[in-house]
């Protein structure tokens, strides 16, 4: 039987919520909550702290304990330093900030995503011989437990209540063959209104690793109808997930049951597809009036060489820009939602708009250009002449051009 290796944590000027209990058969559960925190403003993010101790632990499974209509999501980081070393901080954006609570991010370095949880998603268990290596010698030294409040009606006057959610993790000493890690596919972006948007991302893997995906995850809020996962090898598109983010946003096993791997040249790729029937224009964000978009892969390697590239980010603006990826052989129903045959078609593409502003400063600058030739043709004024040298010199086309880019935060 296992012994407790974390008990009450003292760190500098603060105790961790943590506590532990042996269950047999070398695993021990411990527990990663919140310290009895009242968030006192929707939307706010609160962060905690553990650290993991000197003796190496392995993580194969998690329990959640929480509530969706109290909190929004729970996520659990690793991280080499804390953001923070008080005992709870903000550690979300502006949005939702408690001001009595020290603002930091989830962790001060190397910040790695373990778990994610929301919309009631059951507990999971990794694979047999699966987990993830935290304390010792690990690049995780502490785990910190995010969670987004939504509605925190409950823990203001009169009611005051206290809340402890958070994650029980099931962990234990014996070293486990695999090491599980987790890459995160998100996207920026905005959904017009009355509209059926396509969001997309995708990256090559860079790293001489194997990944063997094995559970997926997605999440949006209420705007999300259907996200997908791929891997891409030689043009070729393998799913590796695609689910409802209406349904309990849990890790679900990969689509495919033979063992698919990521290799080195292989891309990452997912789509989420959003209908927005509201007469606003939503944006990619932290709150729950904003959209989000991501897509988990939970993977395991052979041995601990993790992969240092965890995470793939962009615009959202879509796949066709990248020619690696053939997207002439994407399946046909990447924006069908599964148990149904209806495909869910784009209305309003993200470039369009630039690609039609574009367009619009193309003949504007064609039409300048041939005004400046008149007058350059015309004038007699050598001041005149040098002012239009000057001004066509400073503002090249390109320059021109890239302006509704940089408007939009893009570049």
């Amino acid at each position: 039987m296992a012994s407790c290796f974390v008990a009450l944590l003292a760190v500098a000027s603060w105790s961790a919520f943590v506590t532990c209990k042996p269950t047999g058969d070398d695993v021990t559960n411990v527990e990663l909550r919140m310290p009895d925190v009242q968030p006192q403003v929707p939307d706010v993010y609160l962060c905690h702290a553990a650290k993991m101790g000197e003796i190496s632990k392995y993580i194969t499974g998690f329990i959640p304990h929480g509530d969706m209509h109290t909190a929004h999501h729970i996520l659990v980081f690793g991280c080499s330093e804390p953001g923070s070393s008080t005992d709870t901080w903000n550690c979300g954006e502006m949005h939702g900030k408690d001001h009595s609570m020290p603002t930091s991010s989830p962790c001060g370095s190397d910040t790695k995503i373990i778990y994610a949880w929301a919309m009631d998603a059951p507990e999971l268990k990794l694979p047999e011989g699966v987990g993830f290596h935290v304390g010792g010698d690990s690049d995780i030294q502490w785990l910190v437990v995010q969670i987004h409040y939504t509605d925190v009606t409950k823990f203001l006057p009169p009611k005051n209540e206290k809340d402890t959610s958070g994650v029980t993790l099931l962990t234990t000493t014996k070293p486990t063959p695999k090491q599980a890690g987790v890459y995160l596919l998100a996207t920026g972006g905005e959904l017009p209104p009355q509209s059926t948007t396509y969001l997309e991302t995708a990256c090559p893997l860079h790293e001489n690793v194997v990944m063997h995906p094995f559970a997926y995850r997605v999440h949006a809020h209420t705007h999300g109808q259907v996200t997908s996962g791929y891997r891409v090898r030689d043009g070729q598109w393998t799913e590796l997930g695609r689910q409802s983010p209406q349904k309990p946003q849990m890790f679900y096993p990969i689509t495919i049951a033979s063992d698919v791997t990521v290799t080195e040249g292989d891309y990452l790729a997912a789509r989420c597809t959003m209908m927005n029937n509201e007469n606003r224009t939503i944006e990619i964000g932290q709150t729950q009036n904003d959209e989000m978009c991501n897509f988990y892969v939970m993977f395991w390697v052979e041995g601990d060489q993790l992969p240092e590239e965890n995470y793939c980010v962009s615009d959202g603006e879509g796949w066709s820009s990248e020619q690696s990826l053939h997207v002439e052989n994407l399946p046909d129903d990447v924006s069908v939602i599964p148990g149904t045959n209806k495909l869910l078609e784009e209305t309003h593409k993200m470039m369009s708009d630039m690609e039609e502003s574009e367009k619009q400063m193309e003949d504007d600058l064609e039409s300048i250009l041939g005004n400046w030739q008149e007058d350059e043709d015309d004038a007699t004024d050598e001041d005149e002449m040098d002012d239009v040298a000057q001004y066509q010199m400073g503002n090249s086309q390109d320059d021109l051009f890239d302006e509704p880019y940089n408007r939009m935060g893009i570049f």
